[in-house]
C-alpha cells in the first residue's frame, strides 16, 4: 500500500511540474498566413491650444491644410494664414489578420513639425495606405496624447511625451485583404523561437492529438500540417485545435544583463565549470590644486599660475578567491555572491570575465 501511495505521489509530482512548465501551441509559434499588416498616413490634427507647428518651420503643415480646405469648397488662393492651432502627423496602426469592412482598429498618432503637444487635439479623416499603396482604412477622432507640458516667461517643463498619442478604435476598416483561409490544404507554424527539440515536440502534440501522422518537422523553426489529413471541417477547425495543445519548450541556456540598470536575468539550464573567482575595487584619485605665485612688490611682474596635481591610487579589500565547482548552477553563485556585498555591476564585471574563461555555458547577451 505504501508503496502505491509513493508512486502515485511521484507520478503526480512528475505529472505536476510537466503541465506547469507547458505552454500552448499558440504561445509558441506564429501560423502561416494569420498575420497583421501595417498601415500608415498622412493627416492633420487640428483645435490645438497654440501648441501647434510653426508655419514657417513646417511649410508641409500648411500645404495639407490647404489641400483639405479646397477640398472642402474653401478658396484660400494667395491668403496668408499663421495659425498655432494645427500639426501634422504621421497615423500608423496595424490591420489585424481577418479584418472585415466596418471593423476598428487603434491607431497612433505622431507629431513630424515643431509641435510642442498634441493634447486636446482631434485628427482630421486620414486615409491609411499599406504597402502596396492602397486604402485599407480611414482614421478620425479625439486624440489622448500621454504627456503634458507647461511653459513661462523663464522655465518649461514636460511630462512623459506630449507629441504622441493614439486614438481608440481610431480607424474603420474600408478594405478588405484578398486571402481565403479555407482554401488552404496545409499551413506552417513558425516557431517564435526556432528549437529542435521544440519543434519535435509540436510535433509529436498534433500527431498525438489527431491519432495519424498529420504534421512533419521541417527544421528548427517550422512545423508543417496538412490540414486535409487532420479531416477538419475547414483549416480554422484544425487550427483551433491545434493552438491549445500543450507542450513544454526548451530553451538555450541563457544570460541577459543590462548594464544601464545593473539588472541580471538568467534561465534554468545556465551552467558553471569550476573556476576561481577573485574580485576588489580599484580607485584611481586625480585632483587638481593650483598655486598662484604673486610677483614682488613694486615691480613689473605678473602673477604666475603653478599647476599642482595630487595622484592617489586605492584598492578596498577583495572577496578573496572564491572557488565553484563544476557543474554549479548560476543561480547558486549569484546567490554567493549576493552574500559577499557584490554590487549589481561588479556581478556584470564578474560573470563577463567567467565567460571569458569559457566556464560560463550559456549565450551571454549585454545590452
Amino acid at each position: 500500500m505504501k508503496t502505491l501511495i509513493a508512486a502515485v505521489a511521484l507520478f503526480l509530482m512528475l505529472f505536476g511540474s510537466a503541465l506547469a512548465n507547458s505552454i500552448r501551441i499558440k504561445d509558441l509559434v506564429e501560423f502561416d498566413g494569420v498575420r497583421g499588416n501595417d498601415l500608415i498616413g498622412y493627416g492633420l490634427v487640428v483645435g490645438l491650444n497654440g501648441t501647434g507647428d510653426g508655419i514657417r518651420n513646417a511649410p508641409f503643415t500648411e500645404d495639407i491644410m490647404s489641400n483639405i480646405l479646397e477640398r472642402l469648397g474653401v478658396n484660400i488662393t494667395g491668403e496668408q494664414f499663421r495659425p498655432k492651432n494645427v500639426a501634422a502627423v504621421f497615423v500608423t496602426a496595424t490591420l489585424p489578420p481577418f479584418a472585415r469592412s466596418g471593423s476598428r482598429i487603434d491607431v497612433t498618432v505622431s507629431a513630424i513639425g515643431d509641435a510642442k503637444s498634441l493634447l486636446g487635439g482631434t485628427l482630421i479623416m486620414t486615409p491609411l495606405n499599406a504597402a502596396d499603396g492602397e486604402i485599407y482604412a480611414v482614421s478620425q477622432g479625439t486624440v489622448i496624447a500621454g504627456g503634458a507640458s507647461a511653459e513661462g516667461e523663464g522655465a518649461a517643463v514636460i511630462q512623459g511625451v506630449p507629441t504622441s498619442g493614439v486614438i481608440p478604435s481610431g480607424a474603420r476598416v474600408e478594405r478588405e485583404l484578398e486571402f481565403d483561409f479555407t482554401k488552404l490544404k496545409s499551413i506552417r507554424l513558425a516557431l517564435r523561437t526556432p528549437d529542435f527539440t521544440t519543434a519535435e515536440r509540436i510535433e509529436s502534440a498534433i500527431n498525438q492529438n489527431f491519432g495519424r501522422v498529420v504534421s512533419r518537422m521541417l527544421d528548427s523553426g517550422t512545423v508543417l500540417v496538412d490540414i486535409m489529413a487532420t479531416k477538419a471541417l475547414s483549416p480554422a477547425h484544425a487550427l483551433g485545435d491545434i493552438e491549445n495543445l500543450r507542450v513544454a519548450p526548451e530553451r538555450k541556456a541563457r544570460v541577459v544583463v543590462d548594464q544601464r540598470s545593473g539588472t541580471i536575468v538568467m534561465g534554468e539550464d545556465v551552467r558553471i565549470s569550476r573556476v576561481a573567482v577573485s574580485q576588489g575595487n580599484l580607485t584611481l584619485r586625480i585632483q587638481e590644486q593650483p598655486l598662484v605665485v604673486q610677483p614682488n612688490p613694486f615691480t613689473d611682474g605678473e602673477a604666475i599660475v603653478v599647476p599642482r596635481t595630487d595622484v592617489a591610487i586605492h584598492e578596498e579589500p577583495g572577496t578573496g578567491l572564491a572557488e565553484v565547482s563544476g557543474g554549479t548552477s548560476l543561480s547558486e553563485v549569484i546567490a554567493g555572491l549576493n552574500a559577499l556585498g557584490v554590487s549589481p555591476r561588479d556581478m556584470i564585471d564578474i560573470l563577463k570575465s567567467i565567460k571569458a574563461a569559457g566556464a560560463l555555458h550559456a549565450d551571454f547577451v549585454v545590452r
